[in-house]
């Protein structure tokens, strides 16, 4: 008998409507990494982080807008420039939303969440002339680099926070 309780616990089975309390809030960081920066640090990094990572989602929303909506003569290579721009954004998404879970945070990843603190202006659903997409694009990539240099600099002045590597994304 014991087998079959076993064999029903671990049961690929899924569980429709599950509904349960959070295990972490979202602004908080984790107790159990054994990381040897305070808390407070943490926490500001983990909500700066994720400053960027929301306005780097919506970066990386907007180049697939564009590559959707571009039309015109120089369709085919900006479509394809979008494209790879909209690539080389997940990327930039994923690193960033995993240096937060390193931190012991918790990454924000829902779009109504994002749209609610991102600093980019939301453009119209329709479609805009290709020198207004690529202005937009220009503005993001201003809030995202501003952003990301304010953190580089608040990173850099506590000696504990020179563990972080934050390099990579300034770099990018």
């Amino acid at each position: 008998m014991a087998n079959n309780e076993s064999r029903e616990k671990t049961s690929a089975q899924p569980r429709f409507h599950q509904r349960a309390a959070e295990i972490q809030a979202y602004g908080t960081v984790s107790h159990l990494l054994p990381l040897e920066l305070e808390e407070l640090v943490r926490v500001e990094m983990t909500a700066q982080l994720n400053q960027i990572l929301a306005d780097t989602i919506t970066l990386r929303d907007l180049y697939k807008k564009s590559h959707w909506q571009v039309a015109g003569p120089t369709f085919y290579p900006l479509h394809l420039l979008f494209d790879k721009h909209y690539e080389e954004q997940v990327e930039l998404v994923d690193a960033i939303a995993e240096r937060i879970q390193l931190l012991g945070g918790v990454s924000i990843a829902m779009a109504a969440d994002v749209a609610e603190i991102t600093q980019i202006e939301r453009p119209p659903r329709g479609r805009e002339a290709v020198p207004v997409q690529l202005s937009r694009l220009l503005d993001a990539h201003q809030i995202v680099i501003r952003q990301t240099r304010k953190l580089a600099r608040r990173a850099s002045e506590s000696t504990k926070c020179k563990t972080i590597w934050f390099t990579d994304v300034v770099k990018r």
